[in-house]
């Protein structure tokens, strides 16, 4: 491990901490953790303030030419858009010269209108757009409160950013669903014209497995391994992949840029609605508390939260990973999954990922495409050289 840890790059704020649908499978407000229920439903103006401040202040101690300020939830558009605009208008006029800040807001869509949108656009904020699919059937267990199906309202927001908003589009985040067949998936997607597509495997651990998740079958694996399949096929325009390009490039042996894979460290952190600074939230999939820093924006910089041991050991990179995982000739690559998904209860994060086997077999396929793909036909007899 590096005697300097790596700055923050990545700064999740939490502008509203509530969410106006009730998805079934929500591992933030079904899981193990329930600390959101003892925090403000939306930031005060004070806290949003202090943390454009702060994260002004980070970025002139190292010195960072970029940043990127993710808008997030719940359901940050619960906050209004207005507020989205404000809050990034300040990180802006508070970063140092020369320092570009990139603002994406993570909605599921459903309160996405022309006037809301006009509003992102007027301040540069793009739009990721959370969504099990693009069909109906796909989105059943994404309901609102009362039991309401989400996919009308969020299908037309979706719609109305690609059709009238291009500009903003950041892309789609859809988490693998096996009950779904991932071609059509894939598929259905595309039919929302995302610039990007993000493939998240289901938040899960060895004490709460993630949904069919039984022995060492590689269904998660099999799974990617289709989509990437049809993606590969179609010669890779139809829209990027960000787990399939990750793997690509750390097969060739270029750096990574999410913590899906890759021994890089992590770059992210989070400011609840209260102003605390935490983990990512993912952590809290684990046990309650797994994402808590004890810090916070008004009387903590983000360079102790660098401190904290939890912070300190995802940016341990090789020395915070299993001794199976060091001895992997895949390690490179896979880097030990993501770090949510190695926790055991009595045992911490110390363990190869839950989703070990199917990451082997997803990124040996890759890997074999790619070998397909590098090899160069001989020229047939009497022909040129």
């Amino acid at each position: 491990m590096s005697e300097q840890p790596a700055p923050f790059r990545q700064f999740i704020v939490k502008v509203h901490g509530r969410c106006n649908l009730a998805c079934r499978y929500c591992y933030l407000y079904e899981g193990p953790d329930d600390t959101w229920r003892e925090r403000p439903a939306a930031a005060f103006p004070e806290v949003l303030d202090r943390t454009a401040a702060r994260i002004a202040e980070h970025a002139r101690t190292h010195g960072l030419k970029a940043l990127s300020v993710i808008l997030h939830g719940g359901e940050p558009l619960l906050a209004g858009a207005d507020t989205l605009g404000r809050f990034t208008a300040l990180v802006r006029d508070r970063a140092p010269k020369g320092c570009a800040v990139r603002a994406v807001v993570q909605t599921n869509a459903t309160l996405l209108t022309e006037e809301n949108l006009t509003t992102l656009a007027r301040h540069r904020i793009g739009v990721g757009i959370s969504l099990d699919g693009g069909r109906a059937a796909h989105n059943t267990r994404r309901v609102d409160h009362a039991g309401r199906p989400s996919w009308p309202a969020a299908s037309r927001g979706a719609r109305l950013v690609a059709d009238r908003f291009p500009q903003s589009y950041a892309g789609v985040l859809t988490v693998v669903d096996l009950d779904r067949d991932p071609v059509e998936t894939y598929e259905s997607l595309l039919a929302l014209r995302p610039p990007a597509l993000d493939l998240l495997l289901p938040h899960g651990n060895w004490s709460a497995p993630p949904p069919h998740r039984g022995g060492t079958g590689t269904a998660y694996g099999d799974w990617l391994c289709a989509v990437f399949d049809r993606w590969w096929k179609a010669g890779r325009r139809e829209t990027r992949v960000r787990l399939f390009e990750e793997c690509i490039s750390l097969l060739l042996g270029l750096p990574p840029v999410t913590e899906a894979l890759g021994l890089e460290p992590f770059d992210a952190v989070v400011v609840e609605t209260d102003g605390s600074i935490e983990q990512v939230d993912a952590l809290k999939s684990a046990y309650r508390g797994a994402a808590s820093t004890g810090l916070d924006v008004f009387d903590n910089s983000f360079d102790e939260a660098l401190r904290h041991p939890g912070v300190a050991a995802r940016q341990a990179g090789v020395e915070a990973l299993a001794d199976r995982c060091r001895a992997c000739p895949l390690l490179a690559v896979c880097g030990g999954g993501h770090y949510a998904h190695r926790y055991r209860a009595g045992h911490g994060f110390r363990n190869p990922s839950v989703y070990c086997a199917d990451l082997q077999r997803f990124i040996r396929h890759v890997a074999a495409r790619l070998a397909d793909a590098s090899v160069v036909p001989s020229a047939p007899e009497g022909g040129a050289p």
